[in-house]
């Protein structure tokens, strides 16, 4: 049976809540979550794969069991999110490892690769969107409020943090809704009611516009080896992704999953081939 721990890391005096499993020394894989879920949406992928690799979790700042400070002392931009964990990982010890980045995950983790890129082993997306062309028309109303930051556009966005919402994030797309269990988005729900969390939770997107791109937004080179270095920008993305598989494709063999949802993890459809 996987013995899943839970602790806190003392981060510059902010706690950072996590889960981890597997062994200290075993290939290491941090799993980033998105909104407005945290560490627990992983709580199936992890025993799923902590036979074989060391498994962390982080909760972002504001989410799940991690400190929530208050928006006068803490920033909550993507930026500063990813300068946490960058500093969480060197107080619990990961050296050198793999992010696989969901939603708000990927922008912090991407952070990750740009500061450190000889840290990063890996990159698993999962909806993890880089680029402005990548926003669907769902971001209208938070680019309306990126145009215009009326009190109007503002209130717009506080239907991204209805509880309706959150269920709808689980189910849309699944073709048997009643397979996906109530437990996440009760759980989602109940932290987005703490007192500060709602407006905690969105922050990120309502201030923070993208660029147009990041280049580089990740690369990496190896003198042991002959992979090739990746990069990407908004004109070269294509590029990146079909170099990325084939460097994943060393330590992942990927088929396609049914949704791309919270409601499919654990991806049981992910299969290891050999260790990074």
């Amino acid at each position: 049976m996987t013995k899943v721990r839970y602790g806190k890391a003392d981060v510059d005096g902010l706690k950072v809540f996590y889960r981890e499993a597997g062994r200290v020394d075993a290939p290491a894989l941090l799993l980033l979550h998105g909104f407005p879920s945290a560490g627990h949406m992983f709580r199936d992928l992890i025993p799923a794969l902590s036979d074989r690799f060391r498994i962390v979790a982080p909760d972002l700042p504001g989410f799940g069991q991690s400190d929530m400070p208050s928006r006068d002392k803490f920033s909550y931009t993507f930026g500063k999110l990813a300068e946490v964990i960058e500093r969480f990982t060197e107080v619990i010890g990961l050296v050198r490892f793999a992010i696989y980045v969901f939603d708000y995950g990927a922008p912090t983790g991407f952070r990750l690769a740009i500061h450190h890129p000889e840290r990063i082993r890996a990159i698993i997306s999962q909806n993890g969107n880089a680029y402005k062309e990548g926003l669907s028309d769902g971001w209208n109303p938070i680019r309306a409020y990126w145009q215009d930051p009326s009190q109007a556009n503002r209130s717009a966005l506080r239907s991204f943090l209805a509880p309706e919402t959150t269920i709808w994030q689980y189910t849309h797309g699944v073709s048997d809704a009643t397979r996906v269990s109530p437990d996440g988005y009760s759980l989602d729900n109940f932290y987005l009611t703490r007192p500060g969390a709602a407006r905690s939770n969105w922050t990120c997107l309502a201030t923070t516009r993208p660029t147009s791109h990041f280049t580089p937004l990740f690369r990496s080179t190896s003198a042991s080896t002959s992979r090739p270095s990746w990069r990407f920008g908004a004109k070269t993305i294509p590029s990146f992704y079909r170099q990325a598989l084939r460097h994943l494709s060393a330590t992942f063999q990927v088929r396609k999953c049914a949704s791309l949802t919270p409601a499919t993890l654990p991806l049981r459809r992910i299969a290891r081939k050999s260790p990074w």
